[in-house]
């Protein structure tokens, strides 16, 4: 077991600059943990978001939802896991930033041969998103047109990804035109630079004035609007995200002048709540990238000393795919 342990703590919501390396003790694990001595953290927006104070935390506290690691002790009950193995995670407890942490074993992941842990850390958070929202709650199948913002960065290329070998046609939305090509690389067919004056027009023609089944949001409030007109009669507005602010309040009788359009807000905590539930979308994000359909990219590695910049980095939208920092 790890003689130190080093850990990010949150002691009070801010910029990049709040967030404190401190060594803490590691622990012994109780019934139904195991210890982890991480490899690979992952970093995501709602980190950002849960840094900020715009996700309200309690404090003190810690940072991070997904890693991935070796298992370096396991707790009473534990039978399923031993020590040695690779494993990975997406879900809570918090405190994914560290070097070693206790862990529920019900919630880790047995690594498949070969699959490294960094790319675990940079695949399963974003995978298991992008899987529940095409798979659960916009139900993409062969024919279906679906709008996705981001589709330059790390969830949203695996979305196009996924959803393009899905049989939809994928329109991605970027913010910039240097993320284009990555964009089409990713799968879409058509990539649009975002301004909400033009894009419902652009998307109807691109879909020869049928419009999108389905518009994926991460954005919130700057493209709000925009989507709602992006959607065909009977269309699904999915508000998964609020880079740029949280959404403004919905007038229902809005939802009807539009078309009878359908709106929903979902989140991963409630599409993994059980750990069958978890496990099994785990296990297809792993296959999907096993056989080639997801091509989970790192764009840089931090140590977890500069975690500050990881998060100025994602932030300010320079990043262009996954973002891992190393214990």
């Amino acid at each position: 077991m790890s003689q130190q342990v080093r850990a990010i703590r949150l002691e009070a919501f801010g910029g990049p600059e709040v967030m404190q390396l401190v060594n803490v003790a590691p622990q012994a694990p109780g019934p139904g943990e195991v210890w982890l001595e991480q490899l690979a953290i992952g970093v995501n927006p709602l980190d950002v978001l849960q840094r900020k104070g715009s996700v309200p935390l309690p404090l003190p506290t810690g940072l991070g939802l997904e890693g991935a690691g070796r298992v370096a002790a396991v707790g009473e009950g534990v039978h399923h896991l031993a020590v040695g193995d690779l494993v990975g995670y997406a879900t809570g407890p918090l405190g994914a930033y560290a070097s070693a942490r206790c862990f529920p074993a019900e919630r880790l992941v047995r690594l498949p041969a070969g699959f490294s842990p960094e790319l675990a850390a940079a695949t399963l958070f974003k995978g298991i998103t992008a899987q529940y929202l095409l798979k659960t709650t916009g139900q993409v199948t062969a024919g279906m047109r679906v709008l996705i913002y981001g589709a330059g960065g790390a969830v949203g290329q695996l979305m196009a990804a996924w959803a393009r070998h899905l049989g939809a046609q994928v329109l991605g939305v970027v913010s910039k035109p240097a993320s284009v090509a990555r964009a089409e690389a990713a799968g879409c067919h058509s990539v649009f630079v975002f301004d909400p004056a033009t894009l419902p027009t652009q998307v109807a023609q691109a879909t020869q004035g049928q419009k999108a089944d389905v518009v994926y949001d991460g954005v919130g409030r700057d493209s709000w609007a925009a989507s709602l007109d992006c959607l065909r009669p009977r269309g699904l507005m999915v508000s998964f995200g609020a880079t740029s602010g949280p959404p403004p309040a919905v007038e229902v009788a809005t939802l009807n002048a539009k078309g009878s359009l359908f709106l929903t807000r979902p989140s991963l905590a409630a599409h993994t709540a059980t750990a069958a539930e978890y496990q099994a979308r785990a296990q297809d994000v792993l296959a999907a990238v096993t056989a080639g359909i997801l091509r989970p990219r790192v764009w840089r590695r931090y140590p977890l000393a500069e975690v500050a910049a990881a998060h100025a980095d994602l932030e300010q939208g320079r990043s262009q795919g996954a973002l891992v920092l190393t214990p």
